[in-house]
């Protein structure tokens, strides 16, 4: 299981002419594996990020996500990929505000063909994971911020994904709550086996990631491995 991103080439319409968000991007995660991209605002990561999610196609270079080549395929085919091999934990939780912390993961069940009772041992094994078992029967408003994010990302295991991609999770909490989420994805990177990409501006809680790969002005310098001390 893992995820490749090569030579990915990114341009953009800019008035007559086109701007560059990615330049020749080479990136290998593999199965177990936490990379955190980062840079500056503007540098290209959410673009990578994009990429990577087969939410944009690139105008050169090639995806591939266990093994697939994405190259060529159907806007049906890529909704199925992402279905059932990518898990997205984005930025803001959009959690639906009527639905319990369970049924948010149900939900994702449901997209996937299977019944909610078949589906809700694995839910509530996710949300145990994460530290809310005991909030399985909350709404959002009752939560915390850092209990909407671990929702978040217990809701985009709920398929078994192959790749998970999650997108500054840290933005909106403070230093320790942040820190948490940071240790949260780490530890459930290396349980649930996904080839993980980080994409964050905070360098300050990534010092148990396996690699770090920085982006400027669409250009992924060489990751930096991280060894255990």
């Amino acid at each position: 299981m893992s995820l490749n991103l090569t030579d990915i080439t990114l341009t953009y319409p800019d008035g007559e002419s086109r701007l560059t968000a990615l330049d020749r991007v080479t990136l290998n995660v593999g199965e177990g594996n936490l990379t955190a991209v980062v840079g500056p605002s503007g540098s290209g990561k959410s673009s990578l990020l994009a990429v990577a999610a087969t939410l944009i196609a690139a105008d050169a270079g090639t995806v591939t996500i266990d093994g697939t080549e994405t190259t060529g395929m159907t806007r049906a085919e890529l909704t199925d990929l992402r279905r059932d091999k990518i898990g997205i934990v984005f930025q803001q939780p959009k959690l639906l505000p009527s639905l319990t912390s369970a049924e948010q993961l149900l939900v994702m069940a449901k997209l996937d063909g299977r019944p909610p009772a078949k589906a809700r041992p694995r839910a509530m094994e996710l949300l145990a994971a994460v530290g809310l078992a005991d909030q399985a029967d909350r709404r959002p408003h009752q939560l915390s911020g850092g209990q909407r994010q671990r929702v978040n990302i217990a809701r985009a295991l709920m398929n078994d994904p192959t790749v998970l991609l999650v997108d500054e999770p840290t933005s909106a909490l403070d230093h320790e709550r942040g820190a948490a989420i940071i240790d949260l994805i780490t530890r459930l990177t290396h349980q649930q086996a996904t080839a993980t990409v980080l994409v964050t501006h905070d360098r300050t809680h990534l010092t148990a990631v396996d690699q770090i790969a920085e982006v400027h002005d669409g250009r992924l310098r060489l990751p930096t491995v991280r060894t255990p001390a």
